[in-house]
């Protein structure tokens, strides 16, 4: 006799790990995934283009725009429940959470750690709310894994500073109020908060991507751009200051990969109980048996993890290399997943009526940006021996 079939993470029971509180901001941020996104986000997939402002303002109305900091128009969450989040939005798609990471913590978080008050009474209460957009400027076209070596310079000018260098692949950079801005100084690298309708900014927008193409990612070129003094960000010299910004995003995308490996997974288990092969559902064959089960177990090992490492971080204990291992893992097992799904579905498989070929492409960029997957795998390496093998 068949039995009711259990979601995912209902397998190991993981809403008891979760607060009553955890699991209503969970489940708002789900709705408004249901209502909004999950209806239009293949067409904004297929035509690459997505209505970024109007987004914006919804997603700073939803008060998860920078909701783990505190203060300055910030919700000031707990790192699980930003965590969770992530996981619902990217659920939708990987695109809106990369909106929401990129404007919360590395631009918002950029000025809240590091800036001085005005630039946080400046900038903070509008981003939160949406009303003003951040990118986040480190990556150059030769720099990614080694931003230590970037080109982009800042040279005094009397009391000015002059910005000349570019800035590649580069979310929300072309829609941005404010970029963050890091550039090689005298002093060595310092961020800088750049309005990009200063003159001699300009951005790019990338096309013909086949990843992410719900989301905006851009060139930023800055051609002497001039800011005053007070652009600089204080607080902050060397990489540091966007080092630790990076992980603060990468946290959200511990808790991130596994919200598109759920949808995957979750819409593989529908799918293949309503596909009938040989007269009978394909879910009753051992080999997609396996493969379901199979998936399950990382997809809940992984949210064990995550969920292990934001008890961390509420405890302000986390270290790099631990957000690295859940970066490592989770980004790499939910591809996997997506991979695996998008097999059971067969030919169904590849078509934008069904959410996991476009969470596949998506989490091929996931897989790299902000850390990738080899470097991650050093970062762990060197934890384990004291020897770093990428130096």
């Amino acid at each position: 006799m068949a039995r009711t079939p259990q979601t995912p993470f209902a397998l190991l029971d993981l809403d008891g790990l979760l607060s009553e509180e955890e699991r209503a901001i969970r489940d708002v941020v789900a709705q408004y995934v249901d209502d909004r996104i999950r209806p239009e986000v293949a067409d904004w997939f297929e035509t690459g283009s997505i209505p970024a402002r109007e987004l914006a303002k919804e997603l700073g109305d939803l008060g998860v725009l920078g909701m783990h900091l505190e203060g300055y128009g910030c919700a000031g969450t707990s790192a699980v429940a930003y965590g969770l989040a992530c996981l619902e939005l990217e659920a939708g798609d990987s695109g809106i959470r990369s909106l929401v990471s990129v404007q919360g913590s590395l631009a918002m978080y950029a000025i809240h750690a590091f800036g001085s008050e005005e630039h946080k009474q400046e900038w903070l209460p509008r981003m939160a709310a949406g009303e003003a957009i951040g990118c986040f400027g480190l990556t150059e076209a030769d720099f990614g894994s080694n931003p230590s070596g970037m080109r982009t310079a800042a040279k005094r000018d009397g009391d000015d500073w002059i910005l000349d260098g570019t800035k590649m692949w580069i979310t929300n950079g072309s829609i941005a109020d404010v970029a963050v801005v890091w550039a090689q100084t005298d002093e060595g690298i310092r961020g800088f908060v750049v309005p990009t309708d200063a003159p001699g900014f300009s951005a790019r927008e990338i096309h013909k991507k086949m990843s992410l193409r719900a989301s905006v990612t851009a060139e930023l070129i800055l051609d002497g751009v001039r800011l005053p003094a007070s652009a600089v960000l204080p607080e902050v010299t060397g990489l540091r200051g966007p080092l630790s910004c990076l992980n603060e995003a990468r946290f959200g995308i511990i808790f991130g990969t596994l919200g598109a490996a759920r949808d995957c997974l979750q819409t593989a288990i529908d799918y293949s109980i309503a596909r009938e092969q040989f007269d009978k559902p394909i879910a009753s064959f051992q080999l997609t048996q396996k493969k379901l089960a199979d998936m399950a177990l990382e997809l809940d090992k992984g949210f064990l993890l995550a969920m292990h490492l934001g008890r961390i971080k509420d405890n302000h204990a986390i270290r790099p290399e631990q957000v690295s291992v859940g970066k490592l893992n989770n980004a790499r097992e939910s591809l996997a997943i997506a991979r695996e799904c998008r097999s059971i579905l067969g030919g169904n498989g590849i078509t934008l009526e069904y959410p996991i070929i476009r969470h596949m492409n998506n989490l091929e960029s996931v897989f790299t940006y902000e850390g990738t997957n080899e470097m991650h795998t050093l970062v762990v390496g060197e934890a384990l021996t004291g020897l770093a093998a990428y130096r």
